[in-house]
């Protein structure tokens, strides 16, 4: 499998979910970052050493990536910047299922699933040379494609409700929620760093926070200023969002600026509600009685 995505969208994740989710799930699932590995010595982290291999090789020998994920899943991230000539090794374990050894003379079989990552175009690369053409057609086999979490809005709150629950737990505070304007902020951010942005975030809110809700104070300002920039004018707005704005204000007039209510009303989610409240730039606060 090949999983495509921009950094940051939680690619390793998946690939963990299809190793759970499989036949090989007992076995082990073993990530490795091609792209931070040396550069000469790559071949020897994925396929192993002998022993006198090249100076500072292990005493006996180790083992490669591939020999520790027999019968499980191997995760090759960042394999658009694997070096031309481990490509061709990795070539032949994909076409042999044996592994040699740097330095060995006898391969050994290995039964390991590859999942591949990358946030490049690998298309672009290997016109350009700087990927193998027959590399690419054995690892995109099955592609699987991660939408940047700007265009999947509608994940952030469950997102957000598991990280607090994680966080809180590991920081061993009360479990903490997030308050309606807070996630309002969230929701109209562009993410271009996507869930790990959005984890970064949270978890910075989570050590701010001081009470029980998150608040818009605990998340970063620079966020803060990109949220409240002010949404579309009128004069841009179509016929029918002008009559999506106008039924969303009423509604928000009946409910008193109760979001859940708002939403309910309108027989929409509340992710998809705080997108329009912030295409339509309106302010639940201001629909709130005056206290």
């Amino acid at each position: 499998m090949l999983v495509l995505g921009e950094s940051g969208v939680g690619k390793e994740l998946f690939a963990q979910a299809i190793h759970n989710a499989s036949a090989r799930r007992h076995g082990p699932f073993v990530a490795v970052n091609c792209g931070a590995i040396p550069r000469d010595l790559v071949q020897s982290e994925l396929f192993g050493h002998v022993e006198g291999a090249f100076t500072g090789a292990a005493r006996g020998g180790a083992a490669g990536k591939f020999e520790l994920a027999d019968g499980g899943t191997l995760f090759l991230d960042e394999i658009g910047d694997m070096p031309l000539e481990a490509q061709a090794s990795l070539l032949r374990v994909l076409q042999e299922g044996e592994v040699t050894r740097v330095g060995a003379k006898k391969a050994q079989a290995v039964d390991v699933r590859v999942i591949a990552a990358t946030h490049r175009d690998l298309t672009q690369a290997v016109t350009g040379g700087s990927f193998r053409e027959d590399v690419f057609y054995r690892l995109n086999v099955l592609p699987l494609q991660v939408p940047p979490l700007r265009e999947r809005r509608e994940d952030i709150p469950r997102l957000v409700a598991t990280m607090l629950k994680a966080l809180s737990r590991h920081l061993e505070r009360p479990p903490l929620a997030i308050a309606d304007e807070a996630l309002t902020l969230l929701l109209a951010h562009s993410w271009p760093g996507n869930v790990r942005e959005l984890e970064n975030v949270i978890e910075r809110a989570v050590n701010l926070a001081q009470g029980p809700l998150i608040q818009p104070v605990d998340l970063p300002p620079s966020l803060l200023t990109n949220a409240l920039s002010p949404g579309r004018g009128d004069e841009r707005l179509t016929p029918l969002e002008t009559g999506q704005r106008d039924l969303i204000r009423a509604a928000l007039e009946q409910t008193r600026g109760n979001l859940r209510q708002t939403a309910t009303r309108l027989g929409i989610s509340r992710a998809g509600l705080y997108v329009k409240l912030r295409r339509f730039a309106l302010n639940p606060a201001d629909f709130r009685p005056r206290r």
